[in-house]
């Protein structure tokens, strides 16, 4: 029997009291042992370390937000080790780079990309630098200025890419002498408000969800500078599909085969073949989420099973993947906990 623990984040203006813990055995297919694991506003999104040591959650408190780290337990419980909270709106995203040194954030409200130095036992340290993006969009609605919604590392390492809702655009980042720096910067069609990105494996192509357009966009990545481009674009949606949308999360196989993307409105999972030679994608089919409103899902570490969380309805739903075929089919076994918005598995 394989058990895993995982994390699920939530919104905690709605009953939910910060992080919580649960178990899932992938022999049983069975989702439980659901509990606090650690009392925090609004934990919207959170990472953890490569070692499986320590836990990174967004932070809320009043008017404030920031980041906490907590220490991971051998029940599953956190510790809160530190926390670094401001005026202003919480961060949405944040992420680790591959020394587990270096904490980044990309806060939608404010329009900013945040790093900050880990001491050696993984706890927040001091904040190092931050960048705050400029411009708008050309929709009306959610583009009146910068949202940056995702920033993370390339799989290299070597840049720290940012993707902004507000202005329709990627932006890689060098660093240097502590500092961020604009290395390049991808265009997106106006009005795509691009969300979140994900690398593929092995192959120079990465993919990105954009939440205004619904639409999923191929990329081609080019190590030596850091430079993106459009290779495909496709509709996260059904064509018979007309009502309101907003794409949410994207998630890649283990190994590299099937993309996977979330459709708030449609509530649904899009599930898509990705083309061996080129990376490019081939619908397969759409799967229900099971509830309402999906905001975030997450394979386990066996690439076997999916769990779903759907913010609106308020359940985690379980499913069970076909590797060969990418295709999702519901389990029986889900939990009910208020507002969730991130799944994480150690």
């Amino acid at each position: 029997m394989a058990l895993f623990t995982g994390y699920i984040g939530c919104y905690t203006n709605n009953g939910s009291k910060g992080i919580y813990a649960f178990t899932l055995d992938t022999d049983s297919m069975k989702l439980g042992d659901l509990k606090l694991a650690a009392a925090l506003g609004s934990p919207t999104y959170l990472t953890v370390s490569g070692e499986k040591r320590t836990l990174y959650a967004v932070a809320k408190k009043e008017k404030e937000g920031g980041v906490a780290s907590f220490t991971i337990g051998a029940d599953g419980q956190l510790t809160k080790t530190a926390e670094k909270i401001s005026d202003g709106a919480s961060p949405c995203y944040l992420a680790l780079n591959q020394t587990n040194d270096k904490l980044v954030t990309g806060n939608y409200h404010r329009g900013t990309v945040t790093m900050y130095r880990l001491d050696n036992n993984g706890t927040l340290a001091a904040k190092v630098c931050q960048v705050r993006h400029q411009g708008r969009g050309a929709a009306l609605e959610r583009q009146e200025g910068p949202h940056v919604h995702y920033a993370d590392y390339t799989p290299d390492g070597r840049y720290l890419v940012a993707i902004d809702l507000g202005t329709d655009r990627l932006i890689t980042y060098t660093e240097f002498e502590g500092q961020l720096k604009q290395l390049q910067e991808l265009v997106f069609p106006d009005g795509t408000g691009p969300r979140h990105l994900i690398f593929h494996p092995t192959k120079p192509v990465a993919y990105v969800q954009s939440e205004l357009s619904s639409e999923i966009f191929v990329l081609s990545y080019e190590a030596r500078d850091g430079r993106f481009a459009i290779l495909q674009t496709l509709r996260s949606l059904p064509g018979a599909f007309l009502g309101h949308n907003q794409g949410g999360a994207i998630k890649i196989s283990p190994d590299g085969r099937y993309v996977y993307v979330s459709n708030r409105g449609h509530d649904s999972i899009g599930i898509y073949r990705v083309n061996s030679a080129d990376g490019r994608l081939a619908l397969v089919s759409h799967a229900s989420a099971g509830g309402s409103w999906p905001r975030d899902f997450e394979l386990d570490p066996s690439g076997h099973l999916l769990v779903v969380a759907n913010q609106e309805s308020g359940n985690l739903v379980l499913f069970q993947r076909d590797t060969e075929t990418g295709k999702l089919s519901a389990s029986k076994s889900e939990l009910l906990l208020p507002s969730p918005t991130c799944v994480k598995f150690l």
